[in-house]
């Protein structure tokens, strides 16, 4: 099993670190080089563009911007996934994702990984002037049409909502085939997932993921990105990590997306590292340690 974090300060959440409040960019850039060097599989950005006040108890209001931020990132990193977790389809065209992120794959040397979904937050769709009716349909088919369209310089689609044909999209990714994770808590999030290349889910017992992924079959190759119910402590309590670990396993998954208790950003960093010396105890896999 691989694993990546949930990166702190980008996303702040009800119970984020109180270090996260008042850190930068400088911070999130550290924490993303020492998990490249220590070889983690990926960091996690998520996107809203803005939070109603009343929400913001339940969601948090801090969202960092994915590609503003991804676009740092690539710079100081080498071989680390950079993975939306997750871009609401129904906020944008697909081609402009394919544009826009395409481009951050062409500058991270071919490490995005799409993280999508169909979004849940009504006022942010009547925000942007997205339809929230239907927006399942309109998300399919928008995932049809990245995947179509995704490492093409002409691409071409036609579906029931979005067509075209004739445009040059300069550049894209490069990629030959840019990993697509679809996140959900609903059997139709995981069936969506079945026609990309993994599932994100979030907010269901483990229990109720091991038996939705046992019912559906996943196919070879298939991830499975599960996290545990709460920040580890690998430096303070490996033995839980062990145990967490185990259980993302037998619930099926085949990366883990983990969050980290922390006092601070080196702590976080501190972090990191005792979670690598924990990896054969845990089942972990990581890049060679640079």
């Amino acid at each position: 099993m691989r694993v990546g974090i949930v990166t702190p300060v980008v996303a702040q959440p009800p119970g984020a670190a109180a270090w996260e409040r008042e850190a930068g960019i400088e911070e999130i850039g550290e924490i993303a080089e020492t998990a490249d060097r220590l070889g983690y599989h990926h960091l996690t950005c998520s996107e809203h563009v803005a939070v109603p006040e009343e929400a913001v108890e339940r969601r948090g209001g801090v969202y960092w911007d994915p590609l503003a931020t991804f676009g740092y990132v690539a710079a100081r990193t080498s071989r680390i996934r950079l993975a939306t977790q997750v871009l609401v389809l129904g906020y944008h065209h697909p081609l402009a994702i394919a544009k826009r992120y395409g481009t951050l794959d062409r500058i991270s040397g071919g490490r995005l990984t799409l993280g999508l979904g169909v979004g849940s937050l009504e006022e942010e769709f009547d925000l942007l002037g997205a339809p929230f009716a239907g927006r399942g349909a309109r998300a399919d088919d928008a995932l049809a049409a990245l995947r179509a369209s995704l490492s093409r310089r002409a691409p071409e689609y036609r579906g029931p909502h979005y067509a075209y044909s004739g445009m040059v999209v300069e550049p894209h990714a490069v990629q030959e085939r840019v990993p697509l994770w679809i996140g959900g808590r609903t059997r139709r999030s995981l069936r969506r997932a079945l026609t990309a290349d993994g599932w994100v889910p979030f907010g269901l017992p483990l229990r109720t993921l091991a038996e939705m992924i046992a019912d559906c079959d996943p196919p070879p190759g298939f991830d499975v990105v599960l996290q545990p119910s709460r920040p580890l402590d690998p430096a303070g309590d490996p033995d839980a990590a062990v145990t967490a670990f185990a259980r993302l396993r037998e619930a099926g998954a085949t990366i883990a997306g983990v969050r980290l208790a922390s006092s601070s950003a080196a702590h976080y960093r501190e972090q990191l590292a005792a979670l690598r010396e924990l990896a054969d105890p845990c089942g972990l896999t990581f890049e060679e340690e640079r």
